[in-house]
């Protein structure tokens, strides 16, 4: 697709599995790069639907069996929170845009939706998972898909060229959210919609989780309270934005097993100051790794949640939601 965009404004450098962008700052710097380096691990992890836990955690999510089993396994490492292609309500012939596609997993499930006269286009701003996901396309078969290393604010992609934008857990990850949601509102078509699974909080993070950099990359230290994902949506220009509680359980992600490099859930992971690294004025630990070994490459994603959920009742602070929001056509005449 075209780009309205000059060169200077196509992002080259990745900060998440699949998110990040905005504020540009040392300190968030040194956050996102963490998370990059995270999902990163995670892209080379070989964790798939053939992994029990991996294959659990989206089925508790509201993965069928059956899509699983349509695409490559591999498309799935366990990251979801939702599945945001069982409630766009995709049509043949759309274009629809996945915020943050990871290894192409809702990518490949929006691609049979839409069929080879719709296209699903990936934004993913890690490297490896833009490579995995290439991976995958080409054992699946798939033409109808296209994949792009860019920001998620910064998309490469014109006015008003998209009928539907997706996302499965990223949002939250993003340093500046509104720029996020403007950037939404800019692809969509006019009366084009939005259907995003994301994490929001329904109370405020103890210090102890909002200052711990794997709460963040694993999704919760960085989201926002859903009374704020309404307004930051309305500001946007989404004035009639849903924001649903799926009332899943959180502690399915403890389901993921092969992971290694981090403390296994068992384990009590000392804590290091992440140096000089804040997110809106909190300051950020990290869990130091116990050097245990297990067969899958490391997923400290999956190890960091599984500690924190030993911990705290997650379900308490946060829950996985369903963000529905239509962009509004022009009235006749204007």
């Amino acid at each position: 697709m075209s780009d309205t965009r000059t060169e200077s404004n196509k992002a080259t450098s990745c900060c998440g599995p699949s998110c990040c962008g905005g504020n540009d700052s040392p300190a968030t710097d040194d956050v996102t790069a963490v998370v990059r380096e995270q999902y990163a691990k995670t892209a080379m992890s070989g964790l798939s639907s053939e992994d029990a836990g991996v294959r659990a955690v989206a089925e508790a999510f509201g993965y069928s069996a059956g899509e699983l089993t349509s695409i490559p396994a591999e498309a799935n490492m366990g990251l979801s929170c939702g599945n945001p292609t069982a409630t766009a309500n995709l049509r043949a012939g759309e274009v629809v845009v996945d915020l943050g596609s990871g290894g192409g997993l809702d990518v490949f499930l929006a691609a049979n939706k839409v069929g080879p006269t719709g296209r699903a286009i990936g934004i993913d701003m890690t490297p490896e998972m833009i490579s995995l996901a290439k991976k995958n396309a080409a054992a699946g078969g798939l033409t109808n898909v296209e994949f792009h290393l860019a920001r998620i604010d910064r998309m490469p992609l014109a006015n008003a060229s998209v009928d539907v934008v997706i996302s499965n857990c990223v949002i939250n990850l993003a340093p500046d959210k509104p720029a996020v949601f403007r950037e939404i509102a800019r692809v969509l078509k006019p009366g084009g919609r939005l259907a995003i699974s994301d994490i929001a909080l329904k109370a405020p993070l103890p210090p102890e989780i909002a200052s711990d950099v794997m709460a963040f990359v694993g999704c919760i230290a960085g989201a926002l309270m859903i009374d704020d994902y309404r307004r930051q949506l309305r500001d946007a220009g989404f004035a009639d934005a849903m924001v649903v509680d799926a009332n899943a359980d959180l502690n399915a992600y403890a389901n993921v097993s092969g992971q290694s490099g981090c403390c296994s859930p068992a384990m009590s992971p000392s804590t290091s100051t992440l140096a000089s690294s804040t997110t809106a004025g909190r300051s950020l630990s990290i869990a130091a790794c116990c050097g245990t070994t297990a067969t899958a490459a490391p997923s400290a994603v999956h190890t960091g949640l599984a500690s924190l959920l030993e911990r705290y009742d997650v379900n308490h602070y946060a829950a996985s939601v369903k963000i529905f929001a239509i962009k509004p056509a022009p009235l006749a005449g204007a």
